[in-house]
């Protein structure tokens, strides 16, 4: 038998087992993105703090990658990184353990920083592992596995909110069993693939460059305007949750989350593969999709309108979260892949932050609908232009980025 077959099937255990471990990290901390809006309202925070502090707590999750990333390219300790990452997503099930709005958001804000800590060490290591099979592929199937955990998180969390009569405490502890056997199994991952460094495949990351182009910086101006101009999905169902709040339908909230991962898992594979063939242009797509998720959600408060809104949204997401972080690999040496996706998410975080602010106030101002509507279109114009624009720098020369 030929080493080629070998190695095929070594890199992709090296993507199913990452994978998993991004599945279990899934069940507890998307588990409980969709219940949460509705609980600091029942705890009592106003419109504006749910969505400005979600989104809040998502430019934690991704400008501290800058840091963690330039840290985990420097001392090489991915592996620390993903550990202590994963280990904060106990935030999500100490919610239980409190009744105050303002602890609530700091262990909210918590799991998010956990975010931070470990994705630019495992998309590094990922992107360096799956060289030979693709990294559009790799990263959607990554994707794919970590959807199914965010589809069975809601799925689960629905269940325990309708058994246990909407009980939001009750909930969020018992997601203390899926953390645990996340934990486990990261540490199983470790021992069968952590053990052997990605970079003693050849000389490539002690020979390679280390700078990032103008290209690079173009294509991430463009991902920063498609997300300044994206409805946060907390206030799709912060929308949903106020529908259904007089009828005792809270439980269902988290449905429609689900459906944002349901969407959000079949799309970010066919992207993938996608992309592999397409490469960056791709991305036109879900720049142009990302205008309908706000024309539904704040078109008038109809949970039909909602649930269109979220199935957009999840289109977009899976896009996003797969070949927007594949497409750093075109623009980023493999010296440099963690700092690359560092910068690159701190500034998907800036874009994160501003749409919070500017949705946080168009919740509580309530501008003319058209308003609205012209912003963002102006707003994924700009991004698309620009993308063209990247697009267009790496492809007028010859490619000398080894992924």
């Amino acid at each position: 038998m030929s080493s080629e077959p070998t190695s095929a099937r070594s890199i992709y255990m090296a993507i199913l087992l990452l994978g998993i471990v991004s599945l279990l990290g899934d069940v507890v901390y998307e588990g409980s993105r969709g219940l949460v809006p509705g609980y600091l309202a029942f705890l009592g925070a106003s419109a504006f703090i749910i969505v400005f502090v979600g989104r809040f707590g998502e430019f934690l999750g991704y400008a501290l990658r800058l840091v963690s990333g330039v840290l985990a390219d420097t001392t090489r300790a991915y592996w620390a990184f993903i550990f202590l990452g994963y280990g904060l997503i106990v935030a999500v099930p100490l919610l239980g353990f409190t009744n105050l709005w303002g602890i609530a958001l700091i262990l909210v804000l918590l799991e998010r920083i956990g975010k931070a800590v470990r994705a630019p060490a495992r998309d590094a290591i990922l992107s360096i592992v799956s060289r030979g099979v693709g990294t559009g592929k790799a990263f959607g199937i990554h994707e794919l596995f970590d959807q199914i955990g965010a589809v069975l998180g809601p799925l689960i969390v629905a269940a325990l909110m309708f058994y246990s009569g909407n009980n939001y405490g009750q909930t969020f502890g018992l997601l203390f069993v899926p953390f645990l056997l996340l934990m486990v199994f990261l540490a199983f991952t470790y021992r069968k693939i952590g053990s052997s460094k990605p970079v003693e495949a050849g000389k490539t990351w002690e020979k390679s460059g280390g700078k990032l182009g103008k290209a690079f910086y173009v294509y991430t101006s463009a991902v920063l305007l498609n997300t300044v101009g994206l409805i946060p999905y907390e206030l799709i169902l912060f929308k949903a949750s106020v529908i259904l709040q007089p009828a005792n339908l809270q439980w269902m909230v988290p449905l429609i989350y689900t459906l944002i991962q349901g969407v959000d898992a079949p799309t970010a594979l066919v992207a993938g593969y996608s992309y592999d063939k397409y490469k960056i242009k791709v991305l036109v797509l879900p720049f142009i999709l990302s205008i309908f998720p706000t024309a539904f959600a704040l078109l008038n408060m109809n949970i039909t309108a909602l649930i269109v809104a979220a199935v957009f949204f999840g289109l977009v997401l899976g896009m996003q979260e797969s070949i927007y972080r594949a497409a750093v690999s075109e623009f980023a040496p493999i010296t440099s892949r963690g700092t690359a996706y560092g910068l690159f998410n701190t500034v998907y975080g800036v874009g994160m932050l501003a749409s919070g602010f500017v949705y946080g106030l168009i919740a509580a101002i309530n501008p003319p609908y058209a308003v609205i509507v012209l912003y963002v279109v102006a707003a994924q114009a700009a991004a698309v232009f620009l993308l063209l624009i990247a697009y267009s720098m790496i492809s007028l020369k010859p490619k000398n980025v080894k992924t």
